[in-house]
């Protein structure tokens, strides 16, 4: 695949802190890919989205060094406004994404458009199909100041996907919904992946990282600790020293594993737990290799 954004030796530190956020990060995220970002609490995965989106050097200055490019361009040669066209950008709190300029769910969702001087005829089948898209038909008339934070979550992705960017970087979209408004919106990322749009997601649910992620970054105190293909970073022995939540069948297949028991592979998802104890006639049937 394509590269869409490389960071090389990217090193990053606020105007009034003496110590530097991130340090020598080299990224390289494929057009198309699915990338999640983990970390404990000060790791970084903000400051490093905000490098992403391009809000630094742009809007937070600080000191910036290394090489930050997005399309083979160096990301200090974008307008603000073209990269708000690339690159769509979901808050961690649903209830700061709502503009408070609209009084119904569908202007809030044309609001990006009309900003950008698309045209009347353009916009409203633009946000029929997106409001059809996500699932929010039946809130088109709300005030999205009376919505839930689910409901809100998935008014803010509209608001983004109705500009239809390349990438969409999403940061920690469950982390004030219930599990029923967290499926709906892990719904919509799901399309959006189907549809080939490059996600950069911080998320600390596990179980969902583990779901749909191709490749996984793991800082740790301003540093890339381990990063690759999810199944591979979440057996590295780095991740395991980094203190930081396994998918839920991942902790209990190694607690598994300490007490003896044999597996063919390390499961990450649900839906590996029948095959990680396949057996064959003289013993375990060990077919990890397919996940190579």
């Amino acid at each position: 695949m394509t590269s869409i954004i490389q960071l090389k030796d990217v090193s990053y530190r606020y105007p009034v802190g003496d110590e530097w956020v991130l340090k020598h990060l080299t990224v390289d995220i494929k057009k198309g890919s699915f990338v999640s970002i983990v970390g404990n609490n000060g790791s970084g995965k903000t400051t490093l989205c905000n490098i992403i989106r391009g809000f630094i050097p742009h809007f937070h200055k600080g000191e910036l060094e290394g090489t930050v490019m997005l399309d083979g361009k160096d990301m200090s040669d974008y307008e603000l406004g073209q990269l708000s066209e690339k690159i769509g950008y979901v808050f961690q709190n649903p209830f700061t994404q709502i503009s408070g300029v609209k009084d119904t769910v569908f202007e809030e969702v044309a609001y990006g458009l009309e900003n950008l001087g698309v045209p009347v005829e353009e916009i409203y089948p633009r946000v029929e199909d997106v409001l059809t898209l996500v699932n929010i038909q039946d809130l088109r008339e709300k005030n999205p100041f009376e919505l839930s934070g689910g409901q809100r979550q998935r008014v803010a992705l509209a608001s983004i996907i109705v500009m239809d960017p390349e990438i969409l970087v999403i940061d920690e979209p469950s982390s004030q919904l219930d599990p029923i408004g967290t499926d709906q919106v892990f719904e919509i990322i799901r399309l959006m992946k189907e549809k080939g749009k490059t996600i950069i997601l911080v998320e600390h649910k596990m179980d969902l990282v583990a779901e749909y992620s191709d490749t996984l970054i793991l800082l740790d105190k301003g540093t890339i600790s381990v990063q690759g293909e999810t199944r591979k970073v979440l057996s590295d022995p780095l991740y395991a020293s980094a203190n930081v939540q396994y998918p839920h069948v991942t902790e209990v297949a190694l607690e598994l594993q300490k007490a003896g028991v044999p597996l063919a592979f390390l499961p990450i998802k649900y839906s590996e737990v029948a095959t990680c104890f396949q057996t064959s006639v003289g013993g375990l049937h060990d077919d990890s290799s397919r996940f190579e």
